[in-house]
């Protein structure tokens, strides 16, 4: 069986077991602590799997360490959109771990997190980052090197939506950005541009999980935009049939993590949750994310990684397309522009 495959496997007996433990919320919550344990949901993003695998096991220690309590973790992943719409509309987190501040953003607008989380750790709330690469086939078969390498007419494309997905968000971006950079600005021959990409996307994934399962367990497309640490977990799996190509332009995604204040004040686990968050930025976390694939958000230890990834990518930011709020509004909204081009494909 196939290891993405396993994957989900894995993950959905991990949520179902988690969900079991985790029914009753509140009361549950307040007699566990008093029996000695603390549980938490962190509802994530597609590909965090691995990551919070080995993190939830490296703080259940440190909790215990610290409080003599044990913790139980439960995981749920999807696209990131999505899964910020099931927050707001009921699923209870403790803590949101998701793509793009815009995510958080919504669940905050629902009521549910307090205004300011994006200060309340460091780095703008995002303990690790990453940006967009392309995985391509062993030997690069259709010769792509960039962006304009991906609107030749027999190139097939895989990304998830942006409608739903965190990580196809930050690939779309990525790609406006080099188009605007090669055509100086010329906002309608940058849309022409993004329009032929998308003309040759051949499945809109609602998550980064799914692009890459179409791509690599069935198959389809010449190239997949990927998250950086998505496309080293293919080459992991799969060393002689993938190889990581970097764009000569690309965008540095900052994923964002929050509690979710009125679930941790009705369920009594502020400190735990509060701690959670605080610990990925812990030197044991940051290198639990660098073995992961996330660049570490800790400088120095981010060094220790040169020899993985490529550190000296033009990275452009977030704050160069007006902040979330803006690059929302006129890329991603109802009607927005990528409504307008996929519209016309």
């Amino acid at each position: 069986m196939k290891n993405y495959i396993k994957r989900y496997i894995l993950a959905a007996a991990s949520l179902a077991i988690g969900l079991t433990a985790f029914t009753g919320c509140s009361n549950d919550s307040e007699s566990s602590a008093s029996e000695g344990k603390v549980t938490l949901t962190n509802v994530s993003y597609d590909p965090t799997r691995e990551l919070y695998e080995s993190y939830n096991q490296a703080f259940a220690k440190h909790w215990k360490e610290k409080t003599g309590q044990d913790v139980e973790i439960t995981q749920s992943h999807g696209g990131s959109g999505k899964q910020a719409l099931e927050v707001a509309n009921g699923l209870e987190a403790d803590v949101v771990t998701l793509a793009l501040e815009y995510d958080v953003n919504a669940v905050r607008d629902a009521g549910l997190i307090e205004d300011g989380w994006v200060s309340e750790f460091p780095n703008d709330s995002a303990p690790y980052t990453s940006t967009i690469v392309f995985l391509v086939r062993k030997g690069n078969p259709k010769n792509i090197h960039d962006w304009d390498d991906l609107v030749k007419e027999d190139v097939g494309v895989i990304t998830p939506n942006p409608k739903t997905s965190g990580g196809a968000r930050w690939n779309y971006l990525a790609a406006w950005a080099f188009a605007d950079k090669l055509y100086s600005g010329d906002e309608e021959q940058v849309k022409d541009f993004i329009g032929k990409l998308y003309e040759n996307v051949l499945v809109l994934d609602s998550g980064a999980r799914g692009a890459t399962t179409t791509f690599v367990e069935n198959g389809q497309g010449d190239v997949l935009l990927a998250w950086e640490n998505e496309a080293y977990l293919s080459i992991k799996d799969y060393p002689d049939d993938y190889e990581i190509i970097t764009p000569s332009v690309s965008i540095l995604a900052q994923p964002s993590v929050a509690i979710v204040d009125s679930v941790v004040d009705s369920r009594g686990t502020r400190e735990a949750a509060t701690e959670y968050l605080n610990y990925l930025y812990s030197d044991e976390a940051q290198r639990i994310a660098g073995d992961n694939y996330y660049r570490p958000s800790n400088e120095e230890i981010l060094k220790e990684y040169e020899d993985v990834f490529d550190l000296d990518v033009d990275l452009i930011t977030i704050n160069d397309f007006g902040g979330w709020d803006e690059a929302q509004g006129k890329h991603f909204a109802d009607g927005g522009v990528f409504d307008q081009i996929y519209e016309e494909k």
